[in-house]
């Protein structure tokens, strides 16, 4: 599914319009962004935790030629399942 389709999909479960849909998906992101960006963690309770995750720096292995490259340290966005949320999967 790509995000027309899921906006699609949210305005039919609420029961509103694709505009209405669309403004919720775009306001959900930019405070996960907005957020993360900040140190936040968002426990959403019954979903998951998103949460910025940083990785150390380290040495790569450039494929083409073998020769070692220094990859620096970088943050991610990371999400881990919760509990009640995985349980429907299995």
């Amino acid at each position: 599914m790509n995000k027309g389709g899921f906006v699609k999909a949210i305005a039919e479960e609420a029961g509103s319009t694709i505009k209405d849909a669309q403004a919720f998906y775009d306001a959900a992101i930019a405070v996960l962004t907005k957020g993360l960006k900040k140190g936040e963690e968002f426990n959403l309770i019954g979903f998951g935790t998103f949460e910025l995750k940083t990785r150390a720096a380290r040495t790569g292995v450039n494929p083409q030629t073998g020769a070692p490259v220094n990859i620096p340290a970088s943050k991610v966005p990371a999400f881990k399942p919760g509990k009640a949320w995985k349980a429907n999967f299995n």
